[in-house]
C-alpha cells in the first residue's frame, strides 16, 4: 500500500510538472501590414492570446493569411518570454488591392469584345471586396459587386452582387443558327459561412429578369421571337479547400460544387435546376529528398488541372444553360459556339516561370483545353459524338507583379484540332483557372 501511494504522489508530481510547463501564447502581433488592419488578421485567427501555442494552428493561420487578396506573403515568428510563455509575430508583406479588371477575347473570324472593371479587395482594411465593371460585347453591360467573407464573425459573412448584362446570343435551331438580344438584369443575395480552415459554404437567393430579343437568322414557329420573363433563382455552394500559395506558385487541391433552381413566373417556360462541380489540382515539383517547407527545395513549374463536369434539366431547348466559351472553357473555341444541358471540360496547363524577381515574375504556358456537351434533350451518348468534341492546345504567357493582388496578365492562344475548329487569342488578368 505504501509503494502504491508512494507511485501515486510520483505520478501526480510528474503531471503537475508537465501541464506547468505547457507553452502558451502570451501574446499575438502582426507586423510588416499598412492597409489592412491588425485587429481584422487577430479577429480572423485561430490562434489567440492565452490559448496553448500550437504550431498546427500556426501553419494553418498563415496559409489563411495567403489566401487573402491583400497578403502577398505570410510567415510568423515566435520568441520567448517568461515562464513558458511566448510570443507570436504574424509577420505580412501586403498587396496593392485597388484593382483594374480587364478582359479581352477574340477569334479569327474578328470577334471582340472586353470588359473593364475596378475592384478594392481590402475595403477598410477588412478584406471586403468592393467594385464594378463594365462590358462591350456588341452591347452594354455593367455590374456592381459587394462582399464581405468576415463581416460579422470569423465565420459568418454576406455578398450583395447587381448587374444588367445584355449580350448577343445565338441560338441553335434545327432549321440553322438565329441571333437574339439577351438582357439578363440581376440582384443576389448571398449569405457566406466558414465551417472551418478548408471548408465553406454559400446559400442565397437571385431574383432576375429575362429578355430575349430577336434580331437575325433562322426561325421557328415553336421558338418565340421574343418573351420577357421574371424568374427567381436558388443557389448554394460548398467549397472544399487545401491549396498553399507561395507568390506565383499553387500547389494542393480545391473543390467547388454549385448548384442552382429556377423558377419561371411564366408558365410555357419550366423550372429547371443547374449544378456542377470544379475539382482543380496543382503540383509543384521538388527535388527528392528535400525538406518540403522549404522554398528552395522545389522548382521553377507548377501542374495546373481544373475539371469541371455540369449537369442540367435535360429540356430540350436552344436556350440551354451550358455554352461553350472561348473567355470560359475552352480557349481559341470561339464565342458561345454552342450550348448544351450538359458539360465536362478538362483544362491542363504547365506554367514554368522564365524570370522572378522581388516584385515581378514572367511564366511561360503550355496547355490543352478539352471538352464535350449534352445536345438538349440528348442523352449520354452525346459526349462521345465528334461534333461536340472539342480539343485546343495551344500556349501563352503570364506577366506578374508581385506586390499587386491578382496583377497577373495573361495571353493565350488557342489552336482547334478537331473537326471545323478555330483558332484565336485570349487575354485577361488572372490566371484562366
Amino acid at each position: 500500500m505504501y509503494r502504491l501511494l508512494v507511485v501515486f504522489l510520483i505520478f501526480l508530481s510528474f503531471f503537475q510538472i508537465s501541464y506547468g510547463q505547457t507553452n502558451t501564447v502570451a501574446d499575438l502581433k502582426v507586423q510588416g501590414n499598412k492597409r489592412i488592419k491588425s485587429s481584422f488578421i487577430k479577429h480572423i485567427s485561430d490562434l489567440k492570446s492565452g490559448a496553448v501555442l500550437d504550431s498546427i494552428i500556426l501553419d494553418q493561420d498563415i496559409i489563411r493569411l495567403k489566401r487573402l487578396p491583400a497578403v502577398s506573403h505570410a510567415y510568423y515568428q515566435v520568441f520567448e518570454t517568461e515562464g513558458n510563455a511566448y510570443n507570436v509575430f504574424y509577420n505580412v508583406l501586403e498587396n496593392y488591392t485597388l484593382i483594374p479588371n480587364v478582359n479581352l477575347y477574340t477569334t479569327n473570324d474578328d470577334e471582340f469584345a472586353y470588359r473593364i472593371g475596378l475592384y478594392e479587395f481590402n475595403t477598410l482594411g477588412r478584406n471586403i471586396t468592393f467594385g464594378g465593371f463594365y462590358q462591350k460585347d456588341i452591347f452594354d453591360s455593367y455590374g456592381i459587386n459587394f462582399r464581405a467573407p468576415f463581416l460579422f464573425n470569423n465565420h459568418i459573412g454576406l455578398a450583395l452582387n447587381f448587374q444588367d448584362l445584355t449580350t448577343q446570343e445565338p441560338v441553335f435551331l434545327s432549321e440553322g443558327t438565329a441571333d437574339y438580344r439577351y438582357n439578363n438584369t440581376s440582384f443576389e443575395v448571398l449569405a457566406l459561412y466558414s465551417f472551418n480552415f478548408k471548408h465553406r459554404i454559400e446559400a442565397g437567393v437571385t431574383f432576375f429578369n429575362e429578355d430575349y430579343e430577336y434580331l437575325r437568322g433562322a426561325t421557328n414557329p415553336s421558338v418565340p421571337q421574343d418573351f420577357n420573363v421574371d424568374k427567381n433563382l436558388v443557389k448554394g455552394i460548398y467549397e472544399y479547400n487545401a491549396l498553399d500559395y507561395y507568390y506565383q506558385y499553387i500547389s494542393g487541391i480545391k473543390s467547388t460544387f454549385n448548384f442552382q433552381y429556377v423558377t419561371s413566373s411564366d408558365e410555357t417556360l419550366p423550372d429547371f435546376f443547374i449544378g456542377w462541380n470544379d475539382f482543380q489540382y496543382f503540383l509543384r515539383f521538388r527535388k527528392s529528398g528535400t525538406d518540403k517547407n522549404d522554398p528552395e527545395s522545389y522548382g521553377k513549374g507548377n501542374l495546373a488541372t481544373r475539371l469541371r463536369i455540369g449537369f442540367a434539366t435535360n429540356d430540350d431547348s436552344p436556350f440551354a444553360p451550358f455554352s461553350v466559351d472561348n473567355n470560359l472553357t475552352i480557349r481559341g473555341v470561339g464565342n458561345t459556339i454552342d450550348r448544351g444541358t450538359g458539360a465536362i471540360i478538362l483544362n491542363a496547363e504547365y506554367r514554368y516561370t522564365l524570370l522572378d524577381e522581388d516584385w515581378c515574375a514572367i511564366q511561360s504556358n503550355v496547355f490543352i483545353d478539352a471538352g464535350s456537351w449534352r445536345n438538349p434533350g440528348g442523352d449520354f451518348g452525346d459526349f462521345g459524338d465528334t461534333q461536340n468534341f472539342r480539343v485546343y492546345p495551344g500556349i501563352g504567357a503570364r506577366f506578374i507583379h508581385k506586390k499587386i493582388f491578382n496583377a497577373t496578365f495573361r495571353i493565350d492562344y488557342g489552336v482547334g484540332i478537331t473537326p471545323d475548329a478555330t483558332s484565336g487569342f485570349v487575354f485577361g488578368i488572372g490566371q484562366y483557372f
